[in-house]
């Protein structure tokens, strides 16, 4: 990725120019997810899948082995109901042909992509794809590693790659950008009250505070 689409506005994300993979966010690979908390790692993914589905964003969900590794995680799933992941036997998802022209067809060049393990099923095709003219963005804690080490030396991989790391409510806010953008502003604050932990909580709270009148008022 060259120097000029790393910054300016136009290195931001947009729906209109983002294509998601989704890649194995099965049993097997949560089975060893060590460098971070399993059921975090669960929340952001699935938050991300539906901030994708809200801005209309395409998706592509795979899965390796799915037969010994196990179906792809009820939650992500449950996102998009009637889609098929696409079960593979390549470890580098980006050699799998079926998957490289769903997002081909989508004629978008931005690729996020998230998954398990990092350091393989992530780094492999991200590197790849970026080599191939895409501007690659990783999304960090929607994926994981066998362990933290595994994850953090996958990310530097690809930042020399070109990838650019993120962090699924960075996407989300990055695909909103505006909230005039009145249209998704409500899906955009219930997906952050379900998954985005004390930020979700916070908003609650002021919601709660703008809706209720201060105690000393008088009718």
């Amino acid at each position: 990725m060259s120097a000029q689409n790393k910054a300016g506005l136009g290195a931001l994300l947009t729906p209109e120019e983002s294509v998601l993979v989704l890649i194995d966010h099965q049993p097997f690979q949560v089975a060893n997810l060590h460098s971070h908390e399993p059921t975090m790692v669960i929340n952001n993914t699935v938050g991300l899948a539906k901030a994708a589905k809200l801005f209309d964003v395409p998706t592509v969900l795979t899965t390796v082995l799915e037969e010994r590794g196990g179906l792809l995680v009820q939650g992500i799933q449950d996102v998009f109901p009637e889609q098929k992941p696409i079960n593979r036997t390549f470890i580098n998802t980006w050699q799998d042909e079926r998957v490289v022209d769903a997002v081909r067809a989508t004629g978008r060049k931005k690729l996020i992509i998230a998954g398990l393990w990092t350091e393989i099923c992530v780094a492999m095709p991200a590197i790849q794809a970026a080599g191939e003219g895409f501007e690659v963005v990783v999304v960090t804690d929607a994926s994981g590693g066998v362990s933290k080490e595994a994850h953090d030396m996958a990310v530097q991989r690809m930042i020399q790659a070109g990838v650019t790391p993120i962090t699924w409510m960075a996407v989300l806010g990055e695909w909103q950008r505006d909230w005039a953008r009145e249209k998704t502003v409500p899906g955009a604050a219930e997906i952050q009250a379900q998954h985005g932990g004390a930020s979700g909580v916070a908003f609650a709270w002021e919601t709660q505070l703008l809706a209720t009148p201060a105690g000393n008022e008088k009718a």
